[in-house]
């Protein structure tokens, strides 16, 4: 073999080098592992909150989708003929996000349906943990919420004994848009209304989420800008409409505003990189949330709002890649 072909043959099984500007700076204590069990530990006043709440409900929406996400992972993952990734806990993250965005009195099937969907297309589709695009969670819930919107209703509670009569009925927003009827701030605040089970405490979904801004496990910009957006939007309809601060108290204490903004908003695979990037993802999701709640025919906005702005989160990275030190 010649010297050529030996130096050709070299450069082709060298690895591909992606060179960064720099600093280049790594923290060992931070993986995927580490990142999960924050997110787990900052989960469980939610958790706890609806389990508090909803009862045997909560209960059963959080075995289904904790377990069928986690098969789903082995299953699609042995598909693919590549390890299990099991061990780093983020197929049950998203089992208890997904449960925890579902109303109680949801169908098994429902459950189960979300998790396949939310595993399969949501994330091992794309490549597996890192690669995806959207978020898992919110994937599989937009499915199942199209395609059973009926069962999907978060008042469907029937004959329930022993459940706290505020979450039997319709929820803060839908009351407030459909029948103009407001909640109690307290009941906002600490979670005596009804709704998807993880999204009726603002309480519990502050507490863990200020756990996941201190531990930096979650970047502050998003949810803190897109409380602001909402909260500036919200002021401005409220005083168009002389509400008195009702608006404002709805639009933020009600619905799944604190737990997306903390705990879905936040995934750093599906959200930018960059500092002014997350300024960017997290004001576009607070308008997209408020344009949905006033002017559409439905509610709630935030889901939509989320997956939207996933889809445009490679192009805001591009948008804000920072420019290396002495380029022009």
């Amino acid at each position: 073999m010649s010297d050529s072909n030996k130096i050709l043959n070299t450069v082709k099984d060298s690895p591909i080098i992606h060179v960064a500007p720099s600093p280049h700076i790594r923290d060992i204590k931070t993986h995927t592992q580490r990142m999960m069990i924050d997110v787990l530990i900052a989960l469980t006043p939610v958790v706890i909150v609806s389990v508090y709440l909803f009862r045997m409900y909560a209960v059963k929406q959080l075995l289904i989708c904790i377990v069928t996400c986690l098969a789903a992972e082995i299953l699609f993952v042995r598909m693919r003929g590549r390890s299990l990734t099991i061990k780093d806990c983020s197929a049950g993250v998203t089992g208890i996000i997904l449960a925890l965005s579902l109303p109680g009195s949801a169908p098994w099937f429902v459950g189960v349906i979300a998790s396949v969907i939310a595993m399969g297309i949501g994330k091992i589709i794309f490549g597996g943990l890192g690669m995806n695009i959207f978020n898992p969670a919110m994937v599989g819930r937009a499915f199942v919420m199209i395609a059973f919107a009926g069962l999907m209703g978060a008042g469907s509670y029937e004959n329930i004994t022993g459940l706290v009569d505020a979450v039997s009925g319709a929820t803060p927003l839908s009351a407030l848009k459909f029948n103009n009827t407001p909640a109690i701030f307290t009941h906002l605040f600490w979670g005596n209304t009804n709704g998807s089970i993880g999204e009726t405490s603002a309480f519990a979904c502050l507490l863990g989420g200020l756990f996941l801004v201190f531990r930096k496990t979650a970047s502050w910009q998003i949810p803190f800008s897109i409380l602001l957006t909402v909260l500036f939007i919200a002021g401005i309809t409220d005083l168009a409409a002389a509400a008195s601060g009702m608006l404002i108290v709805h639009h933020m204490f009600g619905g799944a505003l604190m737990f997306s903004a903390f705990f879905i908003a936040t995934d750093p695979v599906t959200s930018p990189l960059t500092s002014k990037g997350k300024w960017i993802f997290g004001c576009g999701t607070g308008i997209l949330i408020m344009i949905i709640r006033l002017f559409s025919g439905y509610p709630e906005g935030v889901m939509f709002a989320i997956l939207i702005m996933n889809a445009l989160t490679p192009l805001i990275n591009r948008w804000t890649n920072p420019q290396p030190m002495g380029e022009a």
